[in-house]
């Protein structure tokens, strides 16, 4: 399948969202995408247009969104760029460009962070269970010197 794989700079615009759902935990944000341009005639860092994403994440990522990402913070978001153009009834149609994180993280050419691993809680220990006895039990060969009690006879099956 063919992804649109995108990696953007840019600041938080909006505070993580944070939900708990069914497929687990998911975070939403607003990220703002500045191009900056040298203005020669002016010799100055001019601002150009920006452009609004709608950066979602899943899962870790989504917890560690919620626990250390804030508005105006400098990040750089890796993941798959999906566009969705919609027309509701008596509006105008209108288009969002979302993206679906694989990477979150701050950029340090703007600043410092001081990374944390993410403690994952620890599953409770399991009784250990035996391992099957997965062997077959042999029939008793009367051959092997067992001696026959009496009333059993031998019966042959044609």
């Amino acid at each position: 399948m063919n992804e649109t794989i995108v990696c953007v700079v840019g600041n938080v615009a909006t505070q993580p969202v944070y939900r708990e759902v069914a497929a687990g935990p998911s975070a939403r944000f607003r990220l703002a995408v500045t191009a900056r341009y040298w203005d020669r005639e002016r010799n100055v860092w001019t601002d150009g247009h920006t452009n609004f994403f709608t950066v979602w994440a899943n899962r870790q990522l989504a917890a560690n969104v919620a626990a250390c990402v804030e508005v105006g913070q400098p990040v750089v978001v890796q993941g798959r760029l999906k566009v969705r153009t919609e027309v509701r009834e008596g509006q105008q149609q209108w288009a969002s460009a979302d993206i679906d994180a694989v990477a979150i993280g701050h950029d340090l050419s703007r600043g410092t962070a001081l990374f944390q691993r993410a403690v994952r809680p620890e599953t409770p220990p399991t009784a250990a269970r035996p391992e099957p006895n997965w062997e077959t039990p042999r029939p008793a060969d009367p051959q092997d010197g067992q001696e026959r009690q009496q009333g059993q006879e031998t019966v042959a099956v044609t």
